[in-house]
């Protein structure tokens, strides 16, 4: 697909020069260990090497002046940029004008049979497509996030870079490259790319020196690359008014999967404030529970079942390995770092802190036992088949739930306050209860399943009595209280009550009266122990787009999905909040969570759509309802 064609729904070619790119202002790439955000400008301002979780080797996006970056663009001061994916992959490319020409730089990490072994290179490639343009290449990396200076020598073939920990990065060019030592650190080559003429330059981990950039292969890398895409992308099985935003979300949660292990990142990056000049500033580089049962449930329903067994295997390996369930780890399964403040770096457009490690990996969140047990239950449905061996485990947690249930904990959202009794990890309780119930009888029935159906109807009344409010017909965030929560809108999602029960109804309706704006969500009410606001959480809109589906409100849900999916980026890239006002991006990006939530919404509101206006019997697989009452359990 030409690139004009593919960047269409842009309304105007961005114009840039120097300065650093904005958030949103960005696609990614990846090879299944980490990923590079690069910039309309050409720039790769996010990069860590060889993992998600190593230190960055370059982090312009998190200090423009001492990140470092690698760009490649035209040398003029202003010109115009256009960026698209080549078709259904994640190839990217950046189409360049300035007032004599037109260039294309294709970007992608290639991609190989068995990811798990990654060659851990980036290919670019300059190609002009007509007059002839002036350009630049800045070759400047800060090893180690810049905590020490890194060594750069002009080579043959190139540069090459040595950091302060002993990273080996180097930089191959083609023959009419030639690189000198810039004032502002880093090397800098300078020429005329002229009609018809290609020029790569490929940048390797690990090695000692740059090779003739022939010998790395791009052209074999690309072709095959871009075919591995295509075909991964032929699998996905839904055929919805959304196809092509699925798609999108589909491919950039696969790039967020860590082939070695099968875990997921939250989000390739660190620190990307959802407030600007607030200390909301995360770490998402590791893997949550919670998350890769989202994925499960996602990819499962568009037919990846390949990346669904990936994300349910990785957490069977921690129930099982580790004899405990952590909410969050490294993606091989160890700890996550204990968090810790980088204040030699100034943060994306100087918003500090900017954190390493994640100091929320300490906290009880009940509710991941609700998540992971369900996750097990909609891998069997859809097929899978559970095994003695982790059936026993799976069995530990629920009785962990039914333990636990009377516990106070620091919730879904991670605040930074006191333990509460949120009605969200109550209600995930009832759903470890719920799940280990449907999973037992394929075992032959258990001994633990009477208390376990007891208790189950206790929490559910629980729930009822404590989480509700009579004064105003609606169920609250959490017990004694009077906030509202977003999460409460997934009890008819996870079959706690029907979409149309009046309570559920009500407290949908005060959902969007007092956390909503526009069509956009806050997360909750009330203070949580951190400084600052946030922005909307695109994950919740989501969740409120499949509350009004089930809730027969389907013109709603559409408005309101379709509001989410325009606060993407010109690639189809969503962060993790939103401006409400604006639909700027917020907070890290890409975000798992807002492309998992779209996956949802989209197989949820089409199969609402089919039934009203098809009333079909027999439905898509992504329009399986997987929280629904399954024949024949219990």
């Amino acid at each position: 697909m030409d690139i004009f064609t593919a960047a269409s729904r842009l309304s105007r070619p961005a114009v840039v020069g120097d300065e650093p790119m904005a958030l949103g202002d960005h696609g990614v790439i990846g090879d299944g260990h980490t990923c590079a955000l690069v910039g309309l400008d050409g720039s790769i301002d996010w990069m860590c090497l060889p993992r998600f979780d190593s230190p960055s080797a370059f982090a312009r996006l998190l200090d423009a002046e001492n990140g470092g970056c690698f760009r490649i663009s035209p040398a003029a001061p202003r010109f115009e940029s256009l960026q698209a994916y080549d078709d259904v992959t994640n190839v990217l490319q950046t189409l360049f004008r300035t007032d004599t020409g037109a260039a294309v730089l294709t970007d992608f990490m290639p991609w190989r049979d068995d990811p798990r072994s990654s060659i851990h290179e980036v290919h670019r490639l300059l190609e002009v497509r007509g007059g002839q343009v002036e350009m630049q290449i800045v070759f400047d990396p800060r090893c180690d996030y810049a905590r020490g200076e890194t060594h750069i020598e002009l080579a043959e073939h190139g540069a090459h870079a040595t950091g302060p920990q002993g990273e080996q990065i180097s930089l191959s060019a083609g023959p009419d490259v030639r690189f000198e030592r810039r004032s502002g650190g880093g090397v800098v080559a300078r020429f005329s790319a002229r009609p018809g003429q290609r020029v790569w330059t490929v940048l390797s981990w690990r090695s000692l020196r740059p090779e003739p950039v022939a010998a790395y292969r791009p052209f074999e890398h690309m072709r095959s690359t871009r075919s591995f895409w295509r075909q991964w992308a032929s699998r996905l099985d839904y055929d919805g008014p959304w196809r092509h935003d699925v798609m999108r979300s589909a491919l950039t949660l696969k790039l967020f999967q860590y082939a070695p292990s099968g875990a997921m990142v939250a989000a390739p990056t660190t620190s990307l404030p959802v407030t600007y000049g607030g200390d909301r500033n995360w770490d998402y580089r590791y893997s949550w529970a919670r998350d890769a049962a989202m994925a499960t449930r996602a990819m499962s329903l568009i037919g990846y079942d390949d990346e669904a067994l990936g994300y349910f295997h990785f957490l069977r390996d921690q129930i099982d390995h580790r004899g405990q369930l952590d909410l969050m780890v490294a993606i091989d399964g160890a700890d996550v770092p204990e968090e810790v403040i980088l204040s030699h770096l100034a943060g994306h457009r100087n918003s500090s802190p900017v954190r390493l490690g994640n100091a929320a990996r300490g906290q009880v969140q009940l509710d991941i036992l609700g998540a992971v047990l369900d996750a097990a239950w909609l891998y069997e449905r859809l097929g899978g088949t559970v095994s003695i061996r982790l059936w026993r485990q799976l069995r530990e947690l629920a009785d962990e739930a039914a333990k636990l249930r009377h516990e106070p904990d620091h919730g879904i959202w991670e605040p930074r306050s006191a333990p509460s009794h949120h009605v969200h990890s109550k209600l995930m309780i009832w759903v470890a209860l719920d799940r280990a119930l449907r999973l037992a009888p394929r075992f032959g029935g258990d001994v633990e399943a009477t208390a376990w159906r007891r208790t189950a109807e206790a929490v559910r009344d629980d729930i009822l009595t404590r989480g509700f409010d009579t004064a105003s017909g609606s169920f609250v965030g959490d017990y004694g209280g009077n906030r509202m929560d977003a999460t409460l809108l997934l009890m008819p999602q996870y079959g706690f009550l029907p979409a149309n029960d009046p309570r559920v109804e009500r407290t949908l309706e005060r959902v969007r009266r007092e956390l909503g704006s526009g069509s956009f969500l806050r997360r909750y009410q009330g203070g949580d122990g951190i400084d600052h606001d946030e922005g909307a959480f695109v994950l919740c809109g989501f969740w409120l787009a499949e509350a009004l589906a089930l809730a027969g409100r389907i013109d709603e849900a559409v408005d309101v999905f379709n509001a989410h999916v325009s606060a993407a980026n010109h690639v189809g890239l969503l962060a993790e909040e939103v401006d409400p006002t604006s639909a700027a991006p917020l907070g890290n990006f890409p975000q798992a969570f807002s492309h998992l939530g779209l996956i949802g919404a989209a197989a949820r509101i089409d199969l609402a759509l089919r039934v009203r206006d098809e009333g079909a019997e027999r439905q898509p697989r992504h329009a399986i309802d997987p929280f629904g009452p399954e024949p024949g359990a219990r």
